[in-house]
């Protein structure tokens, strides 16, 4: 039999499928005490296993189960759990590393247990190389919402290595990885640090200045205690003209014939998502003159600033050629006293002060009475270009190294990866690693 991820397999070793190695059930559907079960007990579901074999059992639910069935579908050490469903999840596997008693499984999990003491770590492991491979995506029913059934996952080819072989595989495995995703977190944890001190070093600048030694005096800001005593706190629209963005009739297929006007919707936002970018790019969108007449959308100057209101709220960049907006934005035109670059970085000091003020059960928006209300520092124009020139080093340098750990923790889950696929494939000899 051939299989997804080897070619040549050691010698002693066999080839079967995922049932050769395991029993295969599903969960239980989703149940409450209506039913007629009569036992509540928390239950093992999708959610609940992470990426790379990851279990997080500190958000658990419950539902109702009759005795037996909650007996059948018990959870122990040993099992390893496979998500059965979802466009995100589907096909992820855990290893059970201890007893979970008085657990079931929902119907979007299926446990494999184990027959003839085969290793669960190794079964695990495999099932993880084949969800990394795109194996996992390309055998499931993905006509609509991805299926790893029951039975789909029984027929999966696995290799079959003698158990010690299996048991040395999962170890040295166990051991690599625990390493690998040690160093993962760190630079996690990193970059963490480096972006609570690159919003510090944001509010510090546009709040406070560069110049320890000015006087400061209290300020109405939320986000900031003082400003330097000879700058000014203003509301926003004395600084800059307010303009919001529209969306022309989509039942006029006049008004989207002969598009050429850049359109920034939220299709675009992700360009502003990381702070990384000070100007828009390519809008994925355009509108036509006449759709742009018959609505409410303006063509805005080169050097406006844009607030996102809706969906993705508190992000900013500024417009580098005459642009539109959808209505999803608050726009800003500075005047004589407010530099576009000073604008955006006061807008991503007030993030936190940004985000209390969204309001909203199910869509969240940033309302035009509330932007209109924005206090913003107004320091002498050439110190605000001093302080975007300041601003555009530091957070560069601090970018830079979030840029590096990011890479390496990419690096790091490839190697996780290949290490994987290489063991339980047969291509390392990982029996004297351990």
């Amino acid at each position: 039999m051939t299989g997804p991820l080897w070619g040549t397999l050691p010698d002693k070793w066999q080839v079967g499928q995922v049932k050769t190695a395991a029993t295969v059930t599903l969960g239980k559907m989703l149940q409450s005490k209506d039913s007629g079960s009569d036992v509540c007990a928390p239950y093992m579901r999708a959610a609940n296993v992470q990426p790379d074999g990851v279990l997080a059992l500190d958000d658990v639910s419950e539902m109702w189960f009759g005795e037996a069935e909650l007996a059948q579908l018990s959870i122990r050490a040993g099992d390893v759990v496979v998500v059965e469903g979802g466009q995100g999840g589907f096909g992820r596997a855990a290893y059970i590393d201890e007893d979970l008693p008085g657990w079931g499984f929902q119907n979007s999990i299926n446990r494999l247990r184990p027959i003839d003491d085969f290793d669960g770590r190794f079964i695990a492991f495999y099932l993880i190389a084949l969800r990394t491979s795109g194996f996992i995506r390309a055998y499931s029913n993905v006509v609509s919402m991805p299926h790893l059934t029951a039975e789909k996952l029984a027929r999966i080819p696995i290799p079959l290595p003698p158990l010690e072989e299996q048991r040395a595989i999962a170890d040295y495995l166990d051991n690599e990885t625990a390493r690998i995703d040690t160093l993962i977190e760190q630079q996690q944890r990193l970059i963490e640090m480096l972006g609570e001190r690159r919003q510090a070093v944001i509010e510090s600048a546009v709040g406070r200045g560069l110049d320890p030694s000015v006087p400061m005096r209290p300020s109405d800001l939320f986000w900031t205690a003082e400003i330097p005593g000879h700058w000014t706190a203003s509301n926003i629209r004395k600084v800059a003209k307010m303009k919001t963005g529209h969306t022309p009739s989509r039942s006029k297929p006049e008004y989207w014939v002969d598009c050429t006007i850049p359109w920034f919707t939220l299709a675009d936002v992700w360009q502003l998502r990381d702070g990384r970018r000070t100007y828009l790019g390519e809008t994925k969108n355009f509108i036509s003159e006449v759709g742009l007449s018959n609505s409410a959308a303006e063509l805005l100057p080169a050097g406006t600033v844009v607030l996102s209101r809706t969906a993705s709220i508190g992000f900013s960049g500024i417009m580098p050629v005459a642009m539109a907006t959808s209505q999803d934005f608050w726009n800003w035109i500075p005047g004589d006293r407010m530099t576009a670059e000073y604008l955006m970085w006061t807008f991503r000091a007030m993030r936190s002060e940004i985000q209390s003020l969204m309001i909203g059960s199910t869509h969240k928006t940033i309302y035009q009475p509330t932007a209109a209300a924005f206090r913003v520092p107004v320091p002498p124009v050439d110190e605000q270009r001093r302080i975007t020139a300041y601003l555009d080093d530091q957070i560069g340098k601090i970018d830079t190294l979030i840029i590096e750990s990011e890479r390496l923790i990419d690096l790091s889950r490839e190697r996780r990866s290949a290490l994987i696929t290489a063991a339980v494939t047969g291509h390392i000899d990982t029996r004297d690693m351990v």
